[in-house]
């Protein structure tokens, strides 16, 4: 009996641990775990953030090296002709667009390279040109009314909204519009390049005015495409064709000031040698787009639109353009700048909803219109 008292007492400690412990009461007491299970939650999304915000740093200081070291890597930024946007439009098919006077066709400025180009005419003539082929189109260029090629900006499609609402506005206005993508871009085949987006604007010109009989041939750049358009401007006049005028849509200077106060390039304005990595490696692409220096000879009439509240390109760039244009044409004429108030909100992209842009346009263009 001694013996097993002995082993009911020496399990008693044991049953005691086991029990719940009590208050005074005869509650329950509550075991206070959440504090610390708060705890620990708390150090695991502080260990996430510090994690997420490390990684963010090493992406952050890896670009600018990544950029020098493959410099194909800015030019695809600068030109951004891999988005294709907008998605699923099928570009053979303007009249999809409500563009129902419009020509989808291709040329071949070099072997290996097919532009695509569409074709509207003037808005007076869109049931004449119901059910009409390219052939026609080609003879509408004889109608005596101006003709515009549109060069457009860097990224996407000629069936980008804003490119195509101008288009309309155009032809509403009474302009043939031909409207090009570069190679590299939308259906256009080869890789972009600075020389191949101007050869391929000057072609365009060529086959334009062969076909043309004596219409005035005019460039409109918007955007990184008036580097485009006055690249190809100088390099007509030098082959004895320049253009019969050129409009220019927030234009820049250069693209190494563009690229210096993009809204890509704030992000890095504070990292050591910006110019080094970014600015200098834009020339190692042979991406310079130099409308400064190409309005200190270009001869043909020049009319610069810009918004003031211009958020990708400043507007005291096409002050600047303007001032050099004034003093290498030493005529005011031949030079017109306009500017749109910040208030009206076009921005970037936005000019043709001005109401009075047609207008203006006829006014630039009357004296050449009339040759």
């Amino acid at each position: 009996m001694r013996k097993r008292n002995a082993k009911q007492e020496s399990k008693q400690p044991e049953e005691k641990t086991n029990q719940k412990s009590f208050t005074k009461r005869g509650k329950p007491a509550e075991i206070k775990t959440s504090e610390a299970g708060q705890s620990k939650s708390g150090r695991g999304w502080l260990r996430r953030i510090k994690r997420l915000f490390l990684t963010l740093f090493v992406v952050y200081v890896s670009v600018p090296f990544l950029i020098r070291l493959f410099p194909a890597l800015l030019a695809n930024v600068v030109y951004l002709s891999a988005l294709k946007a907008p998605f699923f439009v099928d570009l053979q098919r303007p009249e999809d667009l409500q563009l129902n006077h419009t020509a989808n066709f291709y040329l071949s400025p070099e072997e290996g390279v097919r532009i695509g180009v569409w074709h509207t005419v003037p808005d007076s003539r869109w049931q004449e040109a119901q059910g009409e082929g390219l052939s026609w189109y080609e003879s509408a260029l004889r109608d005596q009314a101006p003709i515009i090629i549109y060069l457009h900006g860097n990224g996407g499609t000629r069936a980008i909204g804003h490119r195509v609402e101008l288009i309309k506005v155009l032809s509403a206005a009474g302009f043939h519009v031909l409207a090009l993508d570069y190679r590299g871009f939308a259906d256009s085949t080869g890789d972009p390049s600075e020389e191949g987006m101007t050869a391929d604007s000057v072609y365009l010109y060529h086959w334009v005015k062969e076909r043309s009989s004596g219409s005035p041939v005019c460039f409109w750049g918007h955007s990184l495409g008036t580097g485009v358009a006055t690249n190809a401007a100088c390099r007509l006049q030098d082959q004895g064709s320049p253009p019969d005028a050129v409009i220019l849509e927030a234009p820049y200077t250069n693209i190494r000031e563009e690229g210096a106060h993009h809204p890509f390039a704030q992000i890095y304005r504070i990292f050591p040698a910006f110019e080094y990595f970014f600015l200098d490696t834009m020339a190692l692409s042979n991406i310079f787009f130099p409308n400064d220096d190409n309005l200190k000879s270009m001869s043909s009439p020049l009319m610069i639109l810009h918004a003031e509240d211009d958020h990708v390109v400043p507007f005291e760039m096409s002050r600047k353009l303007y001032e050099i244009a004034l003093k290498s044409q030493h005529s005011q004429e031949n030079v017109k700048l306009v500017s749109f108030d910040g208030s009206l909100g076009y921005r970037h992209n936005n000019i043709y909803k001005d109401p009075k842009l047609p207008a203006l346009l006829w006014e630039f263009l009357q004296p050449v219109a009339e040759f």
